[in-house]
């Protein structure tokens, strides 16, 4: 008998685990070595556990770093790298490749035939070209929707298993103080707190099988709520997919996005308000191009802020989700839409005043000036955080972030909250799409 494979996975502690739980952890014919990460701070220098990798990997799976890929590839013989995470321009994808095939080994994309897994309950899902499209609003539209209609709806979100991995194996957010139990990040309380507020059961965690066959012993309907721009991990019955006039053509030049367009039964233009209608023209034309077969809606965003007099006159730190920044290019996002639209004097720029990680973030990514990014994927990093808010000199904070920053973040400035939510005209639009795909199933 041969040899099996010997497989590196490159990933960001999301769909690497995944591709490893449902391809690769029973498989035989394919041994992975080792996993990389990029992206996300803290990942490199843990274990994979034994208890989630399976009886074939007694030890578990390293992960290093993904600068060291050239090395790890010859030092432990790969033939063969995954590539696992998400939004990512193509031309860097393919940069990847060479990089792996000039080390001689293998490079490539495992597809949703390989992936993806079936529920026993009706499923949707939602996802995006790229981070920052709208999806949050959209998810939260589309589960108070089914509620209306009397389903019990169970949102299943994309992993996001920054800490202790054997302990998020599978996880159940049915109120705030689980996000306290968990230990949930910022970047997790930014995708769980609205859904938890609007009465919605939350999953999410590492194994995504032990996740479904949860969540279906209490859900009516599941709804995939996607991360970044991945694919659903999940057979979808229904798949609506953002794409972002802001960013015309950015829906045919990121990884995994242009396969979401491909694939979607319904394509969303969002945010159609901000954008040109020449720009809004030019991604229905890209969509319809490439995905003929789907039907194309609109929507907006509607913006609003609690104490939104406090804004007028006052100079303000604008704080912005920070993947919509980061992985997702924006250089802005609701909060300074808000300063802008309640007569904010002066956006402060927060560069100058922040620290130790947030500091580097402002390196890392230069095309963002004027708002503050909310990174918090540690303790450190969301004291580091507060640090750099309260260093800025500015009348209060305008916090754009979709969850309440001031349950985790003590400030000494007063915080005026923006929300965002579907306007009437998308909502109108999934109603007719969630009553046919309830009718369907």
């Amino acid at each position: 008998m041969s040899e099996a494979t010997r497989v590196i996975i490159m990933g960001a502690a999301g769909r690497d685990f995944h591709n490893f739980n449902t391809h690769f952890r029973g498989n035989g014919a394919e041994r992975v070595v080792a996993f990389t990460a990029y992206q996300i701070p803290g990942i490199a220098g843990r274990t994979y556990p034994a208890e989630l990798a399976g009886p074939r990997y007694p030890e578990g799976i390293p992960i290093y770093d993904e600068s060291e890929l050239p090395r790890l590839i010859r030092d432990l013989a790969a033939d063969e790298v995954v590539f696992a995470y998400s939004d990512v321009a193509h031309e860097e994808v393919m940069h990847r490749a060479a990089l792996v095939n000039s080390c001689g080994a293998d490079f490539r994309l495992l597809g949703n035939r390989h992936s993806q897994i079936k529920s026993t309950k009706p499923l949707l899902s939602v996802g995006a070209i790229r981070t920052g499209c709208g999806k949050s609003q959209t998810s939260r539209r589309i589960a108070q929707l089914l509620h209306d209609r009397g389903k019990n709806v169970v949102v299943i979100r994309h992993p996001m298993p920054y800490g202790d991995l054997l302990a998020q194996r599978c996880q159940r957010f049915a109120t705030l103080e689980d996000l306290d139990l968990h230990e949930c990040t910022i970047e997790e309380r930014e995708e769980y707190e609205e859904h938890i507020q609007m009465g919605h059961t939350v999953y999410a965690g590492v194994d995504y099988e032990a996740i479904i066959r949860s969540a279906e012993k209490e859900a009516d309907v599941i709804l995939w709520d996607g991360g970044n721009n991945d694919t659903p991990f999940y057979e979808s019955g229904l798949h609506i997919v953002l794409v972002d006039p802001l960013r015309p053509g950015h829906e045919v030049r990121y990884h995994p996005g242009e396969t979401n367009l491909r694939m979607a039964d319904v394509i969303l233009v969002s945010k159609i308000s901000s954008a040109t209608s020449e720009d809004i023209a030019a991604v229905k034309a890209t969509a319809a191009a490439l995905n003929p077969g789907a039907q194309i809606i609109e929507s907006d965003s509607v913006i609003s802020a609690n104490h939104s007099a406090q804004i007028r006159g006052k100079r303000v730190l604008v704080v912005e989700d920070g993947p919509t920044l980061t992985h997702g290019e924006m250089s802005y996002g609701a909060g300074h839409v808000a300063a802008r639209k309640f007569g904010a004097s002066e956006i402060v720029d927060p560069r100058p005043y922040a620290v130790g990680s947030i500091r580097d973030t402002f390196a890392k990514y230069p095309h963002v000036s004027e708002v503050l990014p909310a990174m918090g994927y540690g303790d450190t990093q969301v004291e580091e955080l507060r640090q750099s808010i309260n260093a800025v000199p500015c009348d209060l904070v305008l916090v754009g972030t979709p969850f309440d920053l001031g349950r985790l973040i003590k400030c000494d400035k007063p915080l005026v909250r923006v929300r965002y939510e579907m306007d009437q005209q998308g909502t109108e639009a999934l109603s007719k799409l969630l009553d046919r795909f309830l009718a369907e199933k």
